[in-house]
């Protein structure tokens, strides 16, 4: 018996940050994504052999534990090691598993696209499909969020597992006594194609530790710092914006809340930006994008650029005389799903 699952990846279109408790605790928060068609997989395989093996095959990175209920949270795969512990000790009655585990991912870490929520979101689906777990969506998402802030003390957001779980366009409602509110957005397909035509990824070759961002805006939140804080009052404004019109099919308002969300998301926290992504990001207008972002809590991975598709051909055929790498994503309307083999 095979057990495999995955979850998709997301752009983070507007919001982000208003996410991070310190923030949704005090004022609410509201992010905009969508899932695109990259994913993050795990593969299961059971066995009587009382060990348990980690094999992420991106990071050519293996590990190798006894089957103990309980196995340390190293540096190297932790994300693996912390899951395990939690299906364990809360669904599984304490009782060890047995099993090699394989994972890999369509981007890299620090991409900005959410790949560490995601990879948590498909390791606890192989787990609900191995083990017939009754985790519905916000089961899942609350579960991988619980892993990553609380068990393993990550720093981050709340959007990212949510996405990957529920797949789709979704506009997030987070308030402070921990409710989630998932409001799938129900696009007329030719506003997701023309969305699709009007975009392009461009991995800029920077890996960024979120985590150090992340800190910062939890700081300068915390602190009241006043710049911070009305900055991420304008992201979250900036999501609603974005959320009525892409539901109106209105473009033109569309790249305004990209580039007025990223102009306030600069001012959250120092390092979201820098020399170089700035530099990228003129020439990218420079060369027929309208506005553009980085995904994510930022300081690199990837950046998202809107454009007339009328010059999309001439932006990546620019955009690639960078040292980086130019990707036209597609949307995916389906979250995490898993699937089991049993003739293999």
């Amino acid at each position: 018996m095979i057990i495999r699952a995955k979850a998709p990846l997301r752009l983070g279109l507007a919001g982000g940050g208003t996410d991070i408790a310190a923030y949704y605790n005090v004022y609410g928060g509201n992010v905009l994504n969508a899932t695109v068609d990259m994913y993050s997989y795990c593969i299961i395989e059971p066995s009587d052999e009382r060990k348990i093996v980690f094999i992420a095959s991106d990071l050519e990175v293996a590990e190798e534990y006894h089957a103990d209920a309980n196995i340390p949270a190293n540096k190297t795969l932790p994300l693996h090691s912390g899951v395990y512990n939690r299906i364990v000790a809360d669904y599984n009655g304490g009782r060890p598993l047995s099993f090699t585990m394989t994972t890999y991912s369509d981007a890299p870490a620090g991409s900005g696209l959410g790949s560490s929520s995601t990879m948590v979101v498909a390791i606890i689906k192989a787990f609900v499909e191995w083990l017939n777990l009754p985790l519905g969506e916000y089961d899942i998402a609350s579960l991988a969020y619980k892993i990553e802030r609380v068990d393993l003390n990550l720093a981050g957001g709340k959007q990212d597992q949510y996405a990957a779980t529920f797949g789709g366009f979704n506009f997030m409602e987070f308030y402070s006594d921990e409710r989630v509110i998932v409001n799938p957005l129900r696009l007329k397909r030719w506003i997701r194609n023309e969305l699709e035509a009007s975009l392009v990824l461009y991995y800029t070759g920077i890996s960024r530790e979120s985590g150090n961002i992340i800190n910062q805006q939890i700081e300068n939140t915390n602190k009241k710092n006043k710049s911070s804080v009305d900055n991420m009052h304008e992201m979250k404004k900036q999501a609603v914006f974005m959320k009525e019109a892409l539901l109106k099919g209105d473009m033109k308002t569309f790249s305004d809340c990209l580039l007025r969300g990223w102009l306030a998301k600069k001012h959250t926290a120092d390092s979201i930006t820098n020399p170089f992504l700035d530099e990228l990001y003129r020439y990218a207008l420079d060369n027929g994008a309208e506005s553009a972002k980085i995904s994510g809590a930022g300081g690199g991975g990837f950046m998202m650029i809107y454009c007339d598709p009328r010059n999309r051909v001439r932006l990546i055929r620019a955009m690639k005389n960078k040292a980086g790498t130019a990707l036209t994503p597609s949307f995916t309307e389906t979250g995490t799903q898993a699937w089991t083999l049993f003739n293999r």
